[in-house]
């Protein structure tokens, strides 16, 4: 293979999400329809093998004088996050009831005050608003019932105390108290103004079921709708049972105890939730370390951010580091020249830290270096990804496969442990990964490469126009109506309607020896790739969107049930075949800033796609659509 061959191939590897085509003209437009077939190229294709190119060039289709620009592929968009806005409810609804009967014995007062039961003809001078949902459900339940659930005759009952304990320390799971707040009712009444004492009553009685109903729905599923944040968020909204739930609440002799069973219990929130304990009772005595902004230290070349480079090594390398390297800190008086004895040390830190040990100090590097997040900023990152880990499933599994993209690492767990952690490649910032979950079906080993939109209508079709030949040297197989045909056949001016493009199974396949495909609609899978330099990076937001295996054979035999040596034979076959996955393994390509590591230990890391800053935007929707005054 020509150099020229490998660069151009190299270049146009691993192509995954699924794009819209914006187009320049109308001219452009019969190019909507390009690759549709292909659209989800996880789909283990089955067509023939292309036939063999003509001996004999063709004559080129007629070329355009005059082209039309070419059109572009381009990738989902971050929305202004719309929260779901509360609605009133309907307490004039709820003046009779429809059931009969009366309040229970306890819940009737004596004296001179006024029966509970009289409470209904106050209940539309009730000023309360909930989701709609929410709302729905608070008036289906006091339409259908005389049992009132926080107030009894001496008022305010144990129950309500309860619930508002809980709901006061919302933020000790990730949520905000103030969604939830309830006043009390004035315990010191006039005697001589019933009906105002009854009116406060059971308008506590409606805010209070409304937080509570809203609390069980966020802390089951977030407050946060994640499709609503941008097109990269992919999750079905959980289903509440609001009604069941309120109907439990109010038999519950243990109100406090139901609502703690609510929130996620699974190992991973629960670390997110002990370390947000921690950290929030503890003063932020962190030392950061301010290493000039712009540094990149490179071996040999003087630097004026080396010193507290240096600095920033005393203070937080570990003792045997810096006993390993005690002459270099001893001797070191400020110097900005990066000496090879410096270079060690700096190595010997990226070592101990995870971090590539090439002595260059860049981004990575430095945000260890200076502290990492701030106090602040960890706490702000625990809350995200508690929100987040709501739109999870409560019980990941016992056997499944977690794709971290800002960790840039895929684990596998086995009988709820991980079992194996390796590094990954996942999107570029303009071609980002998608956040969701979905199932392992398939492994595919020496794989076809179907050519998504994205990139033949971006990268390769300007070049297609000028040199309609260029897949045929390439190597890539073109289809026209599941018909093979040479590439210089195509008219990549006019319509293409029909039109396939993939690049047969080979030591430069941009998907390497295998894939391991989950239906998506957003055409993601795992998979090798013949580019195994960019598993040295520190960084590695790189590929066009799907998720590239540092050991995809381990991976692929972890999930097959089967051996490494096993996975090898099948690829040495050199024969393209799919086997199918046994059971059920979920997958989940997610996106956590913050996420505990193997030992239950939090690991915070860079927000390569700036997506926390999409979520605090949503928290702050949240929030002012939520602070409607009754």
């Amino acid at each position: 293979m020509t150099l020229k061959k490998t660069a151009a191939i190299v270049t146009l590897m691993s192509g995954c999400a699924l794009t819209t085509l914006h187009v320049g003209s109308a001219d452009a437009m019969t190019l909507m329809d390009l690759f549709r077939r292909n659209r989800a190229p996880e789909t283990l294709q089955t067509l023939p093998e292309a036939a063999p190119a003509p001996a004999q060039e063709p004559s080129a289709p007629a070329r355009r004088s005059a082209s039309s620009p070419a059109p572009r592929v381009v990738g989902p968009k971050y929305y202004t996050y719309k929260a779901e806005a509360p609605r009133r409810i309907e307490t004039d609804r709820l003046v009779d009831p429809v059931v009969t009967g009366s309040l229970r014995p306890e819940l009737v007062s004596t004296g001179s005050t006024t029966p509970l039961s009289d409470i209904r003809p106050y209940m539309p001078s009730v000023t309360a608003y909930a989701a709609p949902d929410v709302a729905k459900t608070i008036e289906a339940y006091y339409a259908g019932t005389d049992a009132l659930i926080w107030i009894d005759a001496t008022g305010v009952n144990d129950r309500a105390r309860a619930a508002m304990a809980v709901l006061a320390d919302a933020a000790s799971i990730g949520l905000d108290p103030q969604d939830y707040a309830v006043a009390l009712p004035s315990e010191t009444p006039d005697a001589t103004d019933m009906a105002a004492r009854e009116k406060a009553l059971i308008s506590f009685e409606i805010r209070l079921s409304a937080a509570v109903m809203t609390y069980v729905q966020d802390t089951i599923r977030g407050r946060i709708d994640p499709n609503a944040i941008s097109g990269y968020h992919d999750f079905k909204r959980k289903d509440v049972n609001l009604a069941g739930k309120l109907r439990v609440i109010a038999a519950s002799h243990d109100v406090a105890a139901f609502l703690a069973t609510q929130t996620p219990s699974n190992p991973e929130f629960t670390a997110l939730r002990d370390e947000l304990k921690r950290l929030e009772a503890t003063a932020d005595g962190q030392p950061r370390i301010e290493i000039p902004e712009g540094t990149l230290l490179k071996p040999g070349i003087a630097d004026p951010g080396l010193p507290a480079v240096v600095a920033a090594i005393k203070a937080k390398g570990s003792e045997t580091l810096k006993t390993d390297h005690a002459a270099t800190l001893a001797a070191y008086q400020g110097s900005e020249d990066y000496a090879p004895d410096l270079v060690a040390l700096v190595e010997g830190f990226q070592k101990e830290n995870g971090l590539k040990p090439d002595g260059i100090v860049g981004r990575a590097s430095i945000r260890i270096l200076s502290g990492g997040d701030s106090h602040a900023d960890k706490i702000a990152k625990l809350r995200i990804a508690m929100e987040q880990a709501r739109w999870l499933p409560a019980d990941l599994g016992s056997r499944y496969v977690f794709i971290n993209q800002p960790a840039f690492t895929a684990s596998y767990h086995d009988a709820g442990v991980e079992q194996f952690n390796m590094r990954v490649v996942v999107g570029s910032k303009t071609n980002q990964t998608y956040f969701f979950q979905d199932e392992i079906q398939t492994v595919e080993f020496n794989p076809y490469w179907g050519v998504p939109q994205s990139i033949i209508i971006n990268e390769m079709l300007p070049k297609l126009r000028s040199d309609p030949g260029y897949l045929d040297r390439l190597g890539y197989q073109v289809e026209v109506a599941g018909r093979a045909v040479s590439s210089y056949d195509v008219d990549w001016y006019g319509s293409t309607k029909g039109v396939s493009v993939r690049q047969p199974p080979s030591d430069d396949n941009a998907l390497g020896e295998l894939k391991i495909l989950f239906p998506n609609a957003h055409a993601i899978y795992m998979h090798d790739t013949p580019s195994k330099s960019f598993f040295k990076k520190d960084m590695r937001a790189l590929s066009h969107g799907c998720v590239r295996l540092a050991d995809p054979r381990r991976m692929a035999a972890a999930v097959l049930g089967t051996t490494v040596d096993d996975v090898a034979k099948q690829i040495a076959g050199g024969r393209n075949k799919g086997v199918s996955v046994p059971g059920h393994i979920p997958v989940y390509v997610a996106y956590f800033t913050a996420w505990p590591d193997k030992d239950g230990r939090i690991a915070y890391f860079d927000d390569v796609y700036d997506r926390d800053m999409y979520m605090n935007r949503a928290f702050d929707a949240t929030r002012q659509v939520r602070r409607i005054e009754g």
